[in-house]
């Protein structure tokens, strides 16, 4: 019989709607994980609901956040490793709603792809899961899109969508002055900015994914530079409820410290770095040597060890810093705030680069 006279189906043209719900029934353990007071339905329906008087807030403003992870996806698709970039798509989001000084909520996801493959789904929520469990957020719904055509086979994007809240009146940046110290806390690794220059180093040092990472020979280069984004909500939500001294805090993300830390200073100050004071991680001095990449670029395009930068009372400072200590942080003083003269941030010392 031919084709014609048989008839199409959504499956012969490249669509398993039996796949994408055998997907999500495979994660509805991983998603009743991430139940917290405010989430408690099971996903499947058509939208996510959640209970906003159940979280206890008396006047809430909600913040919303969106992202995703770039081309730090290229390695987790071409090595096969799948099951940590969720956690990545889930802190760059809850990371920029808390320098906000609001409490995640609830997360939703979206993945697409030009065929699924239900291990790969589970595997890439199995991270988003952990993710949202690490900021105490629920994951309440996404989306699965099989789209044959508009990606190769193997490839898949993701995106992630957050949302949080605080009492009106206690968002951050706020009272910030001239004097107030900057904190820095380390980042676990590249976090998930930089990554097509990453991927161009890699290439031109003639690396594979399954060669020992350089600066980690323990793990492949691939697993070494799929480290998922640390996710600071719990640490800094401690920090606020302990201390009234932290007034700003800069998630460093594309634009580094040159263009994320100003964007929460008034515009008359600037911040003044000392960058000798950062112990730079193995793999941003092996990036800056075997790219050949100038301090400058490097301080642009990648964190270079510092996650995220709180903007704290010069009397507090030494008390803030114990406390994000005592919450897991690895934290180093690194500069002051200061009056501006010309760009927002202002350098002294160097980074070490040396591999």
């Amino acid at each position: 019989m031919s084709e014609k006279s048989q008839g199409l189906t959504y499956r012969d043209a490249g669509v398993d709607i039996d796949a994408g719900n055998a997907l999500v029934e495979a994660i509805k353990p991983l998603v009743r994980a991430t139940r917290r007071p405010g989430a408690d339905a099971e996903i499947g329906g058509f939208g996510g609901v959640f209970d906003l008087k159940a979280t206890g807030y008396k006047d809430p403003v909600l913040v919303a956040a969106t992202d995703g992870v770039g081309t730090k996806l290229k390695i987790a698709i071409d090595t096969g490793i799948h099951d940590t970039i969720g956690i990545d798509l889930v802190a760059m989001s809850v990371n920029d709603l808390v320098v906000q000084g609001a409490e995640p909520l609830f997360f939703l996801d979206y993945f697409a792809c030009g065929h699924l493959a239900p291990q790969t789904g589970v595997d890439v929520v199995k991270g988003v899961a952990a993710g949202c469990v690490e900021a105490g957020c629920a994951l309440i719904g996404g989306e699965t899109a099989e789209m044959p055509g508009m990606y190769a086979d193997g490839d898949y994007d993701l995106g992630g969508f957050a949302v949080g809240a605080a009492e009106r009146g206690m968002l951050l940046p706020k009272g910030i002055a001239a004097g107030d110290i900057l904190l820095g806390l380390a980042s676990s690794g590249v976090h998930s900015n930089g990554y097509s220059l990453v991927r161009r180093v890699v290439e031109r040092a003639g690396l594979k994914w399954t060669d020992p990472a350089p600066f980690a020979p323990a793990v492949s280069t691939g697993r070494a530079l799929l480290a998922p984004t640390r996710i600071y909500v719990k640490s800094i939500l401690s920090v606020l409820k302990q201390h009234t001294g932290l007034k700003g805090l800069a998630h460093i993300t594309g634009g580094g410290f040159p263009d994320n830390i100003p964007r929460v200073l008034p515009d008359d100050l600037a911040a003044r770095l000392d960058l000798a004071a950062i112990d730079t991680p193995g793999v941003f001095r092996w990036l800056a040597s075997a790219g050949g990449i100038a301090e400058s670029e490097m301080l642009r395009t990648f964190n270079c060890g510092i996650g995220m930068v709180a903007v704290v009372a010069p009397e507090q400072a030494v008390a803030i810093a114990a406390s994000f200590a005592a919450a897991g942080e690895s934290v180093i003083r690194l500069g002051e705030v200061v009056p501006r003269t010309s760009g927002g941030t202002e350098n002294i010392g160097s980074l070490d680069l040396a591999f």
